[in-house]
This record gives structure tokens, sequence and C-alpha cells, in this order.
């Protein structure tokens, strides 16, 4: 990795019901997730560009993915408006664990929820 490498190029959030959180996930965000398996694993793929250069990722089912509230933690792009997002995450099934909170006026905002499968993932967003 250098200074032009991404330092994110993938992820992949866990879950026990893919649909569930396909789910949760299409409701916060108002967006379409497609279905696939590969290698023995259950996926619905966040909204991407393979090849752009930009990190995009999936929600992950196999024995190998298992929801936690430790660990890594990931901030998922909530523009323009994170308020919108957070306002489903209950309806939704989920937990908001920390509201919006101002990070600086030059990085933006951040809050934190607990998903459907009982991860905890993060938001960042410029408003």
């Amino acid at each position: 990795m250098d200074t032009k490498a991404n330092s994110l190029n993938w992820f992949e959030i866990p879950a026990t019901d893919i649909n569930r959180a396909k789910g949760f996930y299409e409701n916060i965000f108002g967006i379409k997730m497609e279905m696939m398996e590969m290698a023995g694993m259950k996926m619905a793929g966040f909204p991407g560009e393979p090849g752009s250069g930009k990190a995009y990722g999936c929600l992950a089912q196999s024995p190998n993915h298992k929801p936690s509230l430790e660990g890594s933690v990931i901030y998922l792009n909530a523009n323009p408006a994170m308020d919108n997002v957070l306002a489903k995450i209950e309806k939704a099934g989920g937990k908001v664990v920390m509201p919006k909170t101002k990070i600086s006026d030059q990085i933006g905002n951040m809050a934190f929820f607990i998903d459907t499968e009982g991860n905890k993932v993060a938001l960042h967003s410029q408003n």
C-alpha cells in the first residue's frame, strides 16, 4: 500500500439472516442490493462500481462471518443528509447508539447504530 492507494477497497458486514439484513440496509439508505453467492457465502452487494478505485462491499452470511459489537467499525456514507438515514434505523429494526455528533467543520458528522444482525456500524456525512 502506498499514499496513492485507498486504505479500504472492500468490506463485508456479517449477517446471520442475509434477507433480513438486506431489507434493513435497503430501507435505511433507499437502495437496491443485488444478491449473489460466492465461495459458499451468501452476499448482498452495496451499490458500487468495480474497477473505479472507490471502496465498496457487501453483507455476507457464512460460517466465517459472525455479527459483533466488538472489533473493527466501518463508516458508511450517509451524504447528503445523515438525519434521513438515522430517522429510519429504529423503524427498520436497528438501534441508534450514538446520535449524530459533530467531528469538526472540515470532517463533518458521525453516528453509531446497531443493525438487525447485531453489528455496530457507523455513519459519516459532511452535513
